[in-house]
């Protein structure tokens, strides 16, 4: 298939301080993801939004060794698929470098004619793999590319995928000298609740994969609950912080952290989690709080992301 090519989409991140105001104003321009206003007017108001948060977002960076880790273990995910799959594989950024239309620019010049674009979103929503797919047909409208293009839109479900959360909460388990005595808390990336009213699949696809991953665990106990937000709107419920309010107040002592819709680190788990959540869980009396190693390139995940491409190429 010396014809084809895998392109892993990704929504990137700031690769330096100095990139955080422009990476925040792509995110907030994107009206896929929030709509603020009529759309001429969302990029002055993006701007606004920027000008506030900037400074608080890039002290959060600062503090995880001043960028986001998320294009280097992207790569690193597209160089382990590559030769586990024998074919070229890329990564397109939807917010930040290398952007999916610098990557395709590349790409025009390799004699590619068949792209499998494969979201590393593992639970649909329009917000996340639903943009990052418009993006990628914009771009190739605006290159007036005849690439044959095969997408890949969730894996929310695949066995592969929750092989890998099964080996990462085992080994997590693992470590508590008591595992009896360890609650599971899974914390997905939230969404303004009218997207689910709407008909956006991404809670049905979160409740699926915890389902399907507490099939492996007998008599453990497990809650989910949703981080990130932000901006004035209804979000879905519960949030990680009150979750964890509500675990301390019955006593929970023991707890491990597993994050859901995220497949590589990023200031969601390295900051928010592991610092922002462990210092109010500590507060709140929660003694030994963990996470679980994030999926980046494990063999597993890996060996799954590889058995979502080779299907969908047999089922052209």
């Amino acid at each position: 298939m010396s014809d084809t090519a895998v392109l892993l989409l990704q929504m990137g991140g700031p690769d330096s301080l100095e990139a955080v105001k422009p990476f925040l104003l792509n995110l907030f321009s994107d009206r896929e993801i929030i709509k603020i206003g009529p759309g001429w007017l969302q990029p002055l108001i993006a701007r606004m939004i920027v000008r506030r948060r900037a400074p608080k977002v890039a002290e959060k960076y600062r503090e995880i060794g001043g960028k986001s880790p998320i294009r280097e273990l992207t790569q690193a995910q597209a160089d382990a698929l590559a030769t586990e799959l024998g074919m070229p594989c890329h990564v397109g950024m939807r917010y930040w470098h290398p952007f999916t239309a610098e990557t395709l620019t590349q790409l025009r010049k390799t004699g590619i004619k068949k792209l499998v674009a494969l979201s590393l979103y593992p639970h649909y929503s329009r917000a996340t793999s639903g943009s990052s797919f418009n993006d990628l047909t914009r771009c190739l409208a605006d290159l007036d590319s005849d690439l044959e293009v095969v997408r890949i839109p969730h894996f929310y479900d695949h066995p592969l995928y929750i092989d890998a959360l099964a080996e990462k909460i085992e080994a997590g388990l693992a470590g508590f000298s008591d595992r009896d005595a360890v609650q599971l808390l899974f914390s997905a990336h939230s969404l303004p609740q009218s997207f689910i009213d709407q008909g956006d699949p991404y809670l049905d696809h979160i409740q699926t994969t915890v389902r399907l991953v507490m099939e492996r665990f007998d008599n453990v106990s497990h809650h989910l609950a949703f981080q990130s937000r932000a901006g004035p709107v209804k979000w879905l419920e519960p949030s990680t912080d009150e979750k964890l309010q509500e675990l301390a107040t019955g006593g929970c002592k023991n707890l491990l952290m597993v994050p859901l819709s995220f497949v590589s680190d990023h200031i969601e788990t390295l900051h928010e989690i592991d610092i922002e959540y462990a210092e109010e869980a500590h507060k709140l009396g929660i003694s030994d709080f963990r996470r679980i190693a994030s999926l980046n390139s494990s063999p597993t995940f890996i060996h799954c992301l590889a058995e979502l491409v080779q299907d969908a190429l047999k089922a052209q």
